[in-house]
């Protein structure tokens, strides 16, 4: 039976360098005329669908499914040029990480991530990483990420034909919100402060393993 384990995308694989924040911000005011409201959307841990929700509010754009769309295909359209102009970066053994993982038969990697899926898929192969998760819950249709979680373990479930061990899922993130969603499935999970939380923000909200970045990986995997 194998062992599954979900990567968080922003903070804990890569770092765009605020390329998904300015795509965001920016595709606001594109789609919807609009100027910019100045006001602080929180984005971290979050899904996609709640910080497009938090957007429109903020920038008075009525809240319907069209607008979502609108939007999502503005913001979709400006991504891999932000991702160029932002020079972000993969985090510090992640490679080395999901090498290992991938090379082992009793694991399966996928994704837990607030990013729409398209989100996910242009940031992913804008830093080469794009082939390596076949799986995973996005950010498209759930405000919570608790939601995600399950989309997530349910599409690990199809994947794999269900055979995986429930005791041995992991979730890899950065946030509090990481920690949260893993709870709600009843995954274990590697905290990683290579985000905006630190290593004693993390701490209290008592993840099974916290590191200060994936080049300690050799930790995790003693774990697993």
């Amino acid at each position: 039976m194998r062992t599954v384990i979900f990567f968080d995308i922003d903070g804990t694989l890569l770092r765009s360098g605020g390329a998904g924040k300015l795509a965001m911000e920016t595709a606001i005011c594109q789609a919807f005329g609009v100027p910019p409201a100045g006001v602080r959307i929180p984005y971290s841990g979050r899904t996609d669908r709640a910080i497009i929700r938090d957007l429109m509010q903020a920038h008075g754009v009525p809240l319907s499914e069209e607008n979502f769309q609108r939007f999502v295909q503005t913001y979709l359209q400006l991504l891999p040029d932000c991702l160029r102009r932002m020079q972000g970066r993969v985090l510090p053994g992640v490679l080395e990480l999901l090498d290992r993982l991938q090379g082992q038969e009793n694991c399966a990697v996928g994704l837990l991530t607030g990013n729409l899926r398209s989100g996910a898929r242009t940031k992913l192969g804008h830093f080469g990483l794009a082939e390596r998760f076949p799986f995973g819950g996005f950010g498209d249709h759930h405000y919570e990420r608790d939601w995600v979680a399950r989309d997530a373990l349910a599409a690990a479930y199809t994947y794999l034909n269900g055979q995986y061990d429930p005791n041995r899922v992991w979730v890899i993130g950065d946030t509090p919100l990481d920690i949260q969603c893993a709870r709600s499935i009843g995954a274990r999970v590697l905290a990683v402060a290579t985000g905006t939380h630190s290593l004693e923000e993390l701490a209290a909200h008592h993840p099974d393993l916290l590191l200060p970045d994936l080049s300690h990986y050799q930790l995790f995997l003693e774990h697993i």
